[in-house]
């Protein structure tokens, strides 16, 4: 029989009820499409109903506790995907040497990789680099997975790190102030022996449910197209992109990456998906190889970031389908410069432009005087070194233009619900000038022809 008072005991229904409360302490996180990752098993049911409340999107952290020799069920450290050990030094039962956690973290490390390919077939786990990040579990009873599992994340250099638990040991929570920018716990009783107690229902979750729950598409992602892989061939280079083409599409936008960015930006595909649900189709394309994006030199090397653009809006041109859309290009960073200056030199292909962040001035004065397509800049209004360049470079932009400044947002618009006002201005940017809705044929490959390659 339980001794703890019911209070206690009955803290939440299930991990759903405890969930929908976590999401209330967390919605002002709404809007930057958080990224959300679940310790399995039992944080995964709490991630799902946190990341959809959020219009985030849902992954999992992978740690397991290494058990003591004494009692399996009491840890002692945690391992993460990378085989990174954390241990746990006061629990350590006298006479555990390294030999033996080692052994133990080999072992639960091989569980890792097995529920890896179990919960993620075909994918990688979602990059947390630049992202708002909140990882949750259940409740906090060690806190030596939690803390694996932060220092696994943190490594990855998000923008903004939370430890997000329902219910916790009090001296536990203390633990973690050293990895996470926040800590968010609903509840940390002074009286504290296991997670279970304060649940009336915390029936085990199997890897059954786990993947079930993975497979939901986010909420952010619901009804929108799904993205096709194309290839850009050009004749120093293979570029990557991802195509999203709603039915009925008004016209298309593509995305110019800057740098320290790609096609895989969360910040530009919270944008794209902005777009999609306007109507409009999306391609965010690479401008540059994994290896060119490492270079300072090559993310800032605006010309050849500009033909490279240039060769591929003429290959969409070129494409039956995509060429009756009318084109935008949005560009952040220094893929701004390379947007403008497209459209500075290919005036009748590109429609409209959007910046976001951008460094204009980079694309130098005498082309940004032949911009003739409306152009809207973005900045945060506390991204003060970029504003004062955006509204310089301003006054040289011969066609129509503004400059919209977030209240709040800094250069990468992590600040709560700056991120989805950048996408709303952009949207009705785009939605304004793009004009009425042309229905997109399918497009059908050539005889021989890859369907997701653009061949030059």
């Amino acid at each position: 029989m339980n001794d703890f008072p019911q209070s206690v005991t009955r803290r939440y229904a299930d991990r759903a009820d405890a969930a929908r409360q976590l999401a209330e302490a967390l919605a002002d996180y709404r809007g930057q499409r958080p990224l959300v990752l679940a310790i399995p098993r039992g944080g995964v049911p709490v991630g799902r109903i946190l990341a959809d409340a959020l219009d985030g999107d849902l992954d999992v952290v992978l740690v397991r506790k290494l058990g003591s020799p004494v009692n399996c069920e009491v840890a002692i450290g945690a391992v993460d995907e990378q085989g990174h050990i954390q241990r746990l030094a006061r629990c350590c039962p006298d006479g555990v040497g390294m030999n033996y956690v080692r052994a133990e973290a080999a072992r639960q490390l091989a569980v890792i990789r097995k529920r890896r390919l179990a919960y993620s077939p075909g994918r990688h786990p979602v990059d947390a680099a630049g992202r708002v990040v909140i990882v949750v579990d259940d409740g906090l009873a060690t806190g030596a997975t939690m803390r694996a599992a932060l220092e696994a994340v943190r490594q990855q250099r998000p923008a903004l790190l939370v430890a997000a638990v329902p219910v916790a040991a009090p001296d536990k929570l203390e633990d973690l102030a050293d990895l996470a920018d926040e800590i968010v716990c609903l509840h940390a009783p002074a009286y504290f022996r296991a997670v279970g107690a304060f649940y009336r229902d915390f029936r085990p979750v199997d890897d059954v449910e786990v993947l079930r729950l993975l497979s939901v598409p986010s909420k952010s992602a619901a009804g929108l197209p799904a993205p096709e892989p194309l290839t850009f061939e050009l004749p120093d280079v293979r570029l990557a992109g991802d195509l999203a083409v709603p039915q009925r599409a008004r016209g298309l936008v593509i995305f110019a990456h800057g740098s320290g960015s790609s096609r895989h930006s969360p910040r530009n595909r919270s944008v794209a998906q902005a777009l999609q649900q306007a109507g409009i189709a999306t391609l965010l394309v690479d401008l540059l190889t994994p290896e060119e994006e490492q270079s300072r030199a090559s993310a800032f090397d605006i010309a050849a970031l500009t033909d490279r653009l240039a060769a591929i809006v003429a290959q969409i041109k070129g494409d039956t389908a995509l060429a009756k859309l009318p084109l935008g290009l949005f560009g952040a960073n220094t893929g701004a410069s390379a947007a403008l200056a497209v459209a500075a030199y290919r005036p009748r292909d590109v429609v409209a432009v959007v910046s976001r962040s951008g460094r204009p001035d980079l694309a130098g004065a005498g082309t940004l005087t032949r911009v003739t397509a409306p152009t809207l800049l973005i900045v945060g209004g506390e991204d003060s070194h970029v504003l004062a360049i955006n509204r310089t470079a301003q006054r040289h932009i011969s066609g129509k233009n503004e400059l919209a400044v977030v209240p709040g947002a800094t250069h990468l618009f992590h600040e709560p619900g700056t991120l989805d006002a950048a996408a709303k201005l952009a949207r009705d940017w785009f939605t304004c000038w793009l004009g009425g809705r042309v229905r997109a044929p399918r497009r059908k490959p050539a005889d021989g022809r890859d369907a997701g390659r653009l061949a030059g």
